[in-house]
This record gives C-alpha cells, structure tokens and sequence, in this order.
C-alpha cells in the first residue's frame, strides 16, 4: 500500500493505475474506520482494479457547536486496516492541502441539501459537496462508494455529480449494523454504556416499519408512527420523516415507489442519523 500526502503525489500514482488500464475506485472517509467502511472497501475492491481511499477530517462540513476538534481518530489503526484490506493507495492531506491560504470557492447544493439534516446543520452539504468534489478532481475515480446510512449525502453527491457532468459513477452501500441493529457510526464511540443500550431504539423503530410495509402497510403516517412509538430512548429527536428515496421530498397518503424513512436524533450528547429503503416493488 502507497501512503501519500498531497496532490502532485497522488495525481503521479493515480497517473500510473491509470497507464496500466486498471478501473479505479475510490473510498473517501473521515477515519477512524470501522466495519461499515470495510464494507465499502471491499466492494471497491470487487468491482475495481485498483482502490483508494482518503482519510480527511473535513472541517468546511463541521458547524461551529459541532465536535470537530474531539471527531474520533486513530490513524495507526486505520492504515493497519487498509493494508489488512488490500487498499492499493490511501490519501492522508492535511488541511491545507485541501484549503490552501486565500480558498474562496465553494459548491452551493440545492434543495436536495435543505429537508434533514439540512435544516438542522446549515453549511454542512455545502462543504460536503466542496470537499467530495476536490476529491474527485484529485483522484479522478471510475467509481465512488458510499454507505446508505448516510442518505441525504448520496443524494447531494449524485445530484452534484449529475448537475456538473463529473465522470464518475457513485455506488451507495447498504448501512452495516452492530449486532444489536445500531447503524456502525465512528461516532458511536461516545455513547455511554446506557446511551448505547437506549441507542438501539432507532434501529428498532425503523426495522417496525420495514416490518408492517413487508406485510402491506402502505399509509404515510401508520408507517411513520411504527417508528415513533419506538423512539423512547432519545433525548431529543430533530426529525422522523418518510420521504422519496431519490429527491427527498416528503410523501404523504400511499408510498407508491421506493421511498426511506429517515430518522436524526441526539442520545445523550450524540448525534445518531438511521434510515430504511421501503420499495414497493421488493415487498
């Protein structure tokens, strides 16, 4: 596995994968790697002759109350586990690379970034949107992977990708999950031992959905209050909502083509996002 820093270092080895006619995939993170990540690696490592993968802690998506400077890190585990893995080439800049002194442009999603998160995490699609595209031009993937837990993300990286003709096809993951159902998250390392055990009702509210839609439930708002009534153990929930699993909008009366549940909630001081994909046409 090559180790590099900056750019004119990747773009050379990415340069000589691309000689050799090798399909090159690309697995951008924030770190502190887990199960889920793996996961995205190694169907990168499937479909692609050669994988890269990024470490960067991007600060542009971070809002000012935000755990930017306590984001979880282990460096030493994380390249372990890329070697472990077979990743061909990991990406580790610092921050100004990627910012350089005087950096003033950047990419302004649009309503697909607002409902969610959006409305709770001004600024953040925006420098979602501006790091993923930097790391596009950087590596100049054939293929990206990213993990479905992070929904509206995929869908302000396709749009973007769509809107702005960038020539790389974007592959969503379905989301990994702890034993007991709790989405794999670096940031479930804060929860306390009853934070965690509390934690599991998300999970457990949206698996109630599946459940009900899977034996014909096709009502907006039954479906919605399955998961509701499960959501006991948070301490303050910023949004249930059932929407089209595309463009995000919101659905109401019957669900009539894929759509996705999505839920965002705090337990204790932790910020945990979930989500099922309800399709009609595989219940």
């Amino acid at each position: 596995m090559r180790v590099v820093h900056n750019v004119a270092e990747l773009r050379i080895a990415v340069k000589a994968m691309r000689e050799k006619g090798f399909r090159i995939g690309f697995v951008p993170t924030m770190g502190f790697l887990h199960e889920g990540h793996a996961s995205l690696i190694q169907q990168c490592k499937n479909r692609c002759d050669a994988t890269v993968v990024s470490i960067f802690v991007n600060p542009t998506q971070f809002g000012p109350k935000e755990d930017l400077a306590t984001y979880p890190s282990d460096l030493e585990a994380d390249q372990s586990l890329c070697l472990k893995l077979g990743v061909n080439l990991l990406f580790l800049p610092a921050t100004a690379e990627m910012y350089p002194s005087a950096f003033q442009t950047f990419i302004e999603p649009g309503a697909v970034a607002e409902p969610l998160c959006g409305k709770y995490r001004p600024g953040h699609f925006r420098g979602v949107a501006t790091v993923v595209a930097k790391l596009f031009n950087m590596v100049q993937p054939d293929l990206a992977f990213f993990g479905q837990k992070d929904l509206q993300q995929t869908a302000v990286i396709k749009r973007m990708v769509r809107d702005l003709n960038l020539p790389v096809d974007i592959a969503v993951v379905p989301t990994l999950r702890e034993y007991d159902g709790l989405a794999m998250s670096s940031r479930n390392i804060y929860l306390s031992t009853d934070e965690r055990k509390r934690a599991r009702c998300i999970s457990l509210g949206l698996f109630a959905a599946e459940a009900a839609f899977m034996a014909g439930e096709r009502d907006t708002a039954s479906l919605l209050t399955r998961t509701n009534e499960c959501l006991w153990g948070v301490d303050e929930l910023q949004y249930c909502e059932l929407v089209d699993a595309q463009n995000l909008d919101p659905l109401v009366g019957q669900v009539d083509r894929a759509a996705a549940i999505c839920v965002a909630a705090y337990v204790g001081s932790t910020r945990l996002i979930d989500n099922i994909i309800l399709s009609p046409n595989q219940a």
